[in-house]
């Protein structure tokens, strides 16, 4: 009876040992990232300004931060068995980049059954899904700030030379519009605050046409080209709702043969570095920065507070208890110099 005993507490010790040591160290925060698609420029720079992040939370906390990053290639039912995955492995964390924000209310319920707070980025869900649960955030910008800020970089232009911006003379400026996602929130403020901008500062404005290019710089240059095939110099300023998409516009002048000085007012958001480059070119006219280094920086400081069972709030600037706001800036070949990256 007594060896009977003693194997049992035996396998019981060994049982115990071997679960142990599948486990993560106390002293690991294991944070799963699922991006919407990792060829956009701009994910593509906030993804390696979380992996730079890693390495500052960790000299501050004094822990080990494991960040996983996947790649969801624009399909939401493959960044939901992703998720899917994180959650079955034990991942305390969950950053999510949604492809579809109509689809939030999915992933925020296999979080909440898993216990797992979950963090959306860049792409906001929708108001009353991110309210399903205590432990789901937004971190990101404001779309109708960069809708306005980019319609001010034309309205300066504007008031600082009509006629350089007004070709034809009719006192009107004529304009395109290249689009992100057909429905997609961002795109449709970004759209809408650009150009209202302008009227609401009493400038005629007229839409020759537009077009959604799906944030994509190739999609962008095609529809470039037809327009300059059918408009001619018609089109005196380009709003793109990103920056691939206006590099895309820039690729179709050059394509037609145009000089910098001979194209069309373009303006992008983003501030990514190939747009920083165009801006330095004089192709591109100028851009909004979308903070990607401050947006990591508050993705980890808040991922990494709910993982250790920390004040969300005390991490990062809360609104409602829910949304982390970073804000936008002009940017200009005039302040250039200010958003370069720091020679090595």
């Amino acid at each position: 009876m007594l060896k009977r005993r003693c194997a049992a507490a035996l396998a019981a010790c060994l049982l115990l040992l071997v679960t142990a040591c599948g486990e993560k160290p106390d002293d690991t925060i294991r944070v799963g990232v699922a991006l919407y698609r990792q060829d956009d420029t701009f994910i593509t720079s906030l993804s390696q300004c979380l992996q730079q992040a890693v390495l500052e939370e960790e000299q501050a906390r004094g822990v080990k931060i494991n960040l996983n990053i996947v790649d969801g290639r624009g399909s939401q039912t493959t960044q939901n068995e992703q998720v899917d995955q994180f959650l079955d492995k034990g991942y305390d964390v969950i950053c999510v980049n949604i492809v579809d924000r109509t689809a939030a209310a999915v992933i925020i319920d296999k979080a909440q059954g898993a216990g797992v707070p979950v963090v959306f980025f860049n792409r906001e869900p929708v108001e009353e899904d991110l309210n399903r649960w205590k432990y789901a955030y937004y971190v990101g910008t404001r779309a109708d700030e960069a809708g306005r800020i980019q319609g001010g970089l034309v309205l300066d232009a504007w008031r600082a030379d009509p006629a350089a911006l007004d070709r034809n003379g009719d006192g009107v400026l004529q304009y395109v519009m290249l689009e992100g996602e057909p429905g997609h929130q961002d795109s449709l403020l970004r759209t809408e605050h650009s150009v209202r901008t302008l009227t609401a500062a009493g400038v005629p404005m007229e839409k020759l046409s537009n077009n959604a290019a799906d944030w994509q710089r190739g999609p962008a240059r095609l529809r470039m080209q037809r327009w300059l095939e059918e408009l001619g110099d018609a089109v005196e300023v380009v709003f793109a709702n990103n920056d691939d998409m206006a590099l895309g516009a820039i690729d179709a002048c050059l394509d037609a043969g145009m000089e910098p000085e001979e194209m069309p007012f373009i303006v992008g958001v983003d501030a990514t570095a190939p747009a920083l480059r165009a801006l330095e070119e004089g192709a591109l006219r100028g851009t909004v920065l979308n903070d990607a280094a401050g947006q990591a920086e508050d993705i980890l400081a808040l991922s990494c507070a709910l993982a250790q069972g920390e004040d969300p709030g005390a991490a990062v600037e809360l609104e409602d208890e829910k949304y982390c706001w970073r804000q936008h800036a002009a940017v200009t070949r005039e302040n250039l110099a200010e958003f370069l990256p720091e020679a090595p």
